[in-house]
C-alpha cells in the first residue's frame, strides 16, 4: 500500500533532481560546479536504479547500482586529481 504511493513520488523527485543536475552540468558557471553536477548525476542514477529494483523486485538493479557507485567514485577522484595536479597518475 505504501509503496504504491511512495515509489511514483520518489521516481518523480529523483527524475527532477536528475534534470536539475543536467542543467547545472550544462550551464554551470565554473568547472568545480560542473564536476559537482556530474557527481550528483551518478548519485541520482544510483537512486533511480535502486528505486527501479524495488519496483520490479529484482536484485540485478542493485548490483548495477553498486557498479555505478564504484565507477563514479573512481571517476570523481581521477577528475579531482587531474584538476589539482594536471596529471592523474604521478
Amino acid at each position: 500500500m505504501l509503496t504504491s504511493v511512495a515509489l511514483p513520488v520518489a521516481f518523480a523527485l529523483v527524475t527532477a533532481a536528475f534534470v536539475f543536475s543536467i542543467w547545472r552540468l550544462l550551464v554551470g558557471p565554473d568547472l568545480p560546479d560542473r564536476i559537482l553536477a556530474l557527481d550528483t548525476l551518478y548519485i541520482n542514477a544510483i537512486a533511480w536504479l535502486v528505486l527501479l529494483g524495488i519496483h520490479l523486485a529484482s536484485t540485478l538493479y542493485f548490483e548495477a547500482a553498486l557498479l555505478i557507485a564504484l565507477m563514479g567514485f573512481i571517476g570523481t577522484v581521477a577528475l579531482c586529481k587531474f584538476l589539482l595536479r594536471g596529471d592523474i597518475i604521478e
